[in-house]
């Protein structure tokens, strides 16, 4: 046992590992390992905040897009009811301009149906009257028969108009 070559190597192994153990070697790899484990398990803390921060600004965004989804589509509904109403009252004004005008259009056509009317009137009197003028001045002569005429005259002229 003691001259087998893999008795040594054991033995030479446990006295390596007890210089190691004395000289501090295992403290400083478990507290490099303690550091190391800090530092990632201080790395997965800050992941998992930056992933918490980033959740929230995620949502905090969602919210804000589906409140400007909602405004943007109260103006669209509030731009079409106004739209409607315009047109409404576009048509309301127009229905209100035409029958206006044609108000306006039947008054200037009874009036301008009177004024003819007086006119022809006013015409055949100036024309019985001119008429009777000459058919008297004919039978009447003289100064009875113009005075006779001018009150004949005088009467049929107050009678037509």
């Amino acid at each position: 046992m003691f001259a087998k070559a893999e008795f040594w190597v054991a033995v030479s192994f446990v006295v390596f590992l007890g210089i190691l153990w004395k000289a501090g070697a295992f403290a400083a790899i478990i507290n490099g390992l303690d550091g190391r484990s800090a530092r990632i398990k201080a790395d997965l803390d800050e992941a998992a905040a930056l992933r918490a921060e980033a959740e929230k600004v995620l949502a905090d965004y969602k919210r804000r897009r589906a409140e400007a989804e909602k405004e943007a589509a109260e103006i669209v509904q509030a731009a079409k009811a106004e739209a409607d109403r315009m047109a409404s009252d576009a048509a309301a004004k127009l229905e209100d301009f035409v029958k206006r005008r044609t108000a306006m259009a039947e008054q200037r056509i009874a009036q301008a149906e009177a004024q003819a009317a007086a006119d022809v009137r006013a015409a055949a009197a100036d024309a019985a009257v001119k008429a009777s003028e000459a058919i008297l001045r004919e039978t009447l002569k003289g100064a009875a028969g113009s005075a006779m005429l001018d009150k004949s005259l005088a009467e049929v002229k107050a009678k037509l108009n």
